[in-house]
């Protein structure tokens, strides 16, 4: 089993920026991929990026160019590093680990989630 716990949420304003980090622990080994998700009020849940072999990434269309997903050196953090943030990035993201980039990517079969954490922007 694999735990994962995120930090670093809460109220920003507009423009503003945020660091969220996830922390694994118990059986990382089958950890390959890590990756965040949100979901806003009333809103289905939706990728944000992923974090996967090497050096490779991937956001989503709203993600790039604000948004900066990176791991540590031993690969059980991962973190979320949001710049410019909108109004519209107000959710509760959460941290997903899994063996395999393509399912933490689509967020289909992917068994480890974190509990999430708040993500406020407003005035």
């Amino acid at each position: 089993q694999v735990q994962l716990v995120e930090s670093g949420g809460g109220l920003v304003q507009p423009g503003g920026s945020l660091r969220l980090s996830c922390a694994a622990s118990g059986s990382i080994f089958s950890i390959h991929a890590m990756g965040w998700y949100r979901q806003a009020p009333e809103k289905e849940r939706e990728f944000v990026a992923a974090s996967g072999a090497g050096d490779s990434t991937y956001y989503a269309e709203f993600a790039q160019g604000r948004f900066t997903i990176s791991r540590d050196l031993t690969l059980k953090t991962v973190f979320l590093q949001m710049n410019n943030l909108k109004p519209e990035d107000t959710a509760v993201y959460y941290c997903v680990a899994d063996s395999s980039i393509a399912s933490v990517r689509s967020g289909r079969h992917v068994p480890y989630w974190g509990q999430g954490t708040q993500v406020t922007v407003s005035s």
